[in-house]
């Protein structure tokens, strides 16, 4: 029995999806740096790359791994990607929430108790 086969990706190579570029003009994206799509941009004069990451991103914040992964691309690629869309306005970045300031577990489950005893 044979492996699944992984879905066939398109011939294009990643320097030609980032122009050649193998590093992005901003050295502030991380894995977990959340990106949004300004939703008044036109998509129009964008590459197909950078018309499917802003898709994407228009349904809300994710993150820079999310990106990637949804699509199917490496890191490297979609920061170069994000990079030049930051550049033009099309996309803006914020860092996570740092964990302190995250409630606390067990405000949590006292929230959650709550809530439970209401039923």
């Amino acid at each position: 029995m044979s492996p699944p086969r992984r879905r066939e990706r398109g011939l294009v190579r990643p320097y030609v999806v980032t122009d050649g570029r193998a590093h992005p003009t901003r050295n502030t994206l991380d894995l977990v740096t959340l990106v949004m799509a300004m939703n008044d941009r036109p998509l129009s004069g964008l590459s197909p790359e950078k018309k499917r990451l802003m898709e994407l991103c228009r349904g809300g914040a994710l993150s820079v791994a999310e990106v990637a992964g949804h699509l199917e691309l490496s890191v490297s690629v979609v920061k170069v990607l994000l990079s030049d869309l930051i550049d033009s306005g099309h996309i803006t970045t914020r860092a996570p929430v740092p964990r302190a300031q995250l409630p606390q577990a067990q405000l949590l489950q006292e929230v959650l108790d709550g809530l439970r005893a209401r039923l």
